[in-house]
Formats: structure tokens, C-alpha cells, sequence
């Protein structure tokens, strides 16, 4: 399926995949830089066999040592156990345009998603994304992943903040620890990603919002602005409501036990200060998204080779040094 607008239009060229959606600035709704690459990620039931396929369609889409010497089997094999689970290739020119695509299995998207182990993809898709083909409810799935991001960033904002700090924080979850930030990113990168796609923040989160307001998590009052003011309810009784839609695997490593059903009740999780578990989540997400955006830096060099690398990185830093004049 290939929208109206043109996105999704790579898909014509690849092999076939049980999801994709088109993120970043292509969703800008006033991005004219035709220069900028539009950005996939897709998922695909056997990574190994999607590239199998794809290197006899597209084999000058890889760096071509690896086209050579190892395939599709030392593709998925540096993906996995050097990188995070997805192989970006990244400035494929087709039909006039620039792309970048990574390729993801099924499985390791949905785990991530859910569970914020590596808190890589998952962190992707708590932004605006377009999806494009989704044969397995992803989008579905997402709705956890977003509500597990509004959770998080509640417990890292004040008891008052307007919605536009909501999505600002929301969307500095994944970029906290990550290695590119220190040099290679805009440092205005958030500001710009909420100004610029503040609509489709609110057509993701709003919801959710309206949810917790219903549970008297959160009051809502609108402003001049065409926006909402959010008070929160910071006790630890609420808290702790905001502390359950973590994933397990991040409440486990804040040292919080995760609730076990008992006689079909969850047990009620406990907690000390809101202070003291916000800094704790922020120490385990911090340490994930570094470990995993270290990892996915070497695995990228590695499979895009030293000039393409080169390349995007030097595209990195010179947004990050035009941000800083």
C-alpha cells in the first residue's frame, strides 16, 4: 500500500514486508529539503531470508564486502549480536530521492515495543511515524509502548506543565544517554521534532491524556495557545498508578517488584518518594538507550562501510554545529 502523498513508494523495489512506516522529517508538514532521505523501518517475519532476497534485487544497497563475503547471513548475524536486532541501509537513491530503510524482525520489534530492552525501535514509535503496510496489528501493539512512554514522561515532569512539554518530554525519552547527542545531533533536535509535528504528538497522545484525566491522574484546562495546561496528581498513591504502565523489564531494574496476579488481582505496587523512583527510571532508561546507540553505532560502521558511515555522520554534525550558532 503506497499513500497518496508518496510515502511508502520504496516499497515498489523491495521484497515484500509484514510492516513499515516512514518516521522523521518526511512527516515534517513544512519540510521542503528534497535532499533529506526519507526514512523506513521495516519488519519482516526472517530477517535472514528478507535479505537473502533483497541483495539478488538490490544488492548495490549494501556495503558491497558484505554483499561478498558473508550475504544475507553475515548481514543479520552483525545486526544481531553487534547491533540491536535492525541493518539500516542508508542513502539508497531511487527514483529521483534519497532513503534510508532498516529491516527489523517481527518478533524483535513487538519485544521492544513492549518490554524496552534494548529501547531502540521501541523509542522510535513513541514519535509520529506514517505506517505504511501493518499485516500483524504493530499499530495495536503500539498503543502499550505509547502509554508506557506517557507514564514515564509524567513521572519526569512537575506537578504543573502544558501539553507541549508533555510531547517535548515524551520525545526526549529515547535520546537520553544516546552517544549521538553528545556531538553528532542537533541539540534542538526535540524542540524542533514537537514544534514541527505537534499535531500528530497530540493525535497520538490525546487519548491517552483524556484517559488518565478520567482516573484523576491528570486535570486539564486549555490556554490561548490552542493547548492544553495538565496539573498531576503527585501522590503516591498516584504515582504509583503511573509507576504499573512501565514495562515490567524497567520497573524489575528500578528494583520495584513487579506485580504478580493473585487470585485475578495484580498486587498493588508500593514506593517509597516520586522522587527517588523518577531518578531511578531515568538511570535505567539513560543506561539503555547509551548501550544500545553504542552497539547500533559499531554495527552500523561496520555494515554500511567507512565511507557511508563517514557520510552520515558528517550530515549528523553539521545539523548539530548549525544548531549551535
Amino acid at each position: 500500500m503506497v499513500t497518496q502523498s508518496g510515502l511508502g513508494s520504496l516499497l515498489k523495489i523491495l521484497p515484500p514486508v509484514d510492516f513499515c512506516c516512514v518516521y522523521g522529517s518526511s512527516l515534517h508538514p513544512n519540510n521542503n529539503d528534497k535532499s533529506s532521505m526519507e526514512d523506513y523501518i521495516l519488519g519482516v517475519s526472517n530477517p535472514q531470508q528478507w535479505h537473502y532476497e533483497n541483495l539478488k534485487m538490490n544488492r548495490d544497497h549494501y556495503a558491497s564486502w558484505m554483499a561478498s563475503l558473508g550475504g544475507a547471513k553475515l548481514i543479520t548475524k552483525v545486526s544481531d549480536q553487534i547491533g540491536v536486532g535492525v541493518h539500516f541501509n542508508p542513502f539508497i537513491s531511487w527514483n529521483n530521492k534519497m532513503y534510508k530503510y532498516g529491516v527489523v524482525s517481527m518478533n524483535d520489534l513487538s519485544h521492544d515495543m513492549l518490554n524496552w530492552d534494548r529501547f531502540y525501535l521501541g523509542g522510535r514509535l513513541q514519535k509520529p511515524v506514517r505506517i505504511i503496510v501493518d499485516n500483524m496489528d504493530i499499530e495495536k501493539v503500539n498503543l502499550v509502548n505509547l502509554r508506557a512512554a506517557s507514564s514515564a514522561a509524567l513521572l519526569l515532569l512537575p506537578s504543573k506543565f502544558t501539553e507541549r512539554e508533555l510531547y517535548a518530554k515524551i520525545c526526549s525519552l529515547s535520546y537520553m544517554g544516546d552517544l549521538r547527542m553528545l556531538f553528532a545531533e542537533d541539540k534542538n533536535k526535540v524542540k524542533k521534532i514537537v514544534d514541527g509535528q505537534f499535531e500528530l504528538f497530540r493525535n497520538m497522545y490525546k487519548p491517552l491524556v483524556d484517559e488518565y484525566a478520567s482516573d484523576q491522574l491528570l486535570s486539564l484546562s486549555s490556554c490561548g495557545d490552542h493547548q492544553m495546561n495538565i496539573s498531576q496528581d503527585c501522590s503516591l498513591s498516584a504515582t504509583s498508578s503511573i509507576v504499573s504502565f512501565l514495562p515490567a523489564s524497567i520497573r524489575s531494574h528500578m528494583g520495584i517488584d513487579v506485580p504478580e496476579l493473585k487470585t485475578g488481582q495484580i498486587s498493588k505496587i508500593t514506593i517509597g518518594s516520586r522522587e527517588e523512583v523518577a531518578a531511578c527510571m531515568q538511570k535505567v532508561l539513560r543506561r539503555r538507550v547509551m548501550v544500545s546507540s553504542a552497539r547500533q553505532a559499531v554495527a552500523g560502521f561496520i555494515t554500511v562501510g567507512a565511507v557511508h558511515g563517514i557520510r552520515y555522520l558528517g550530515k549528523k554534525m553539521k545539523k548539530a554545529w548549525s544548531s549551535s550558532m
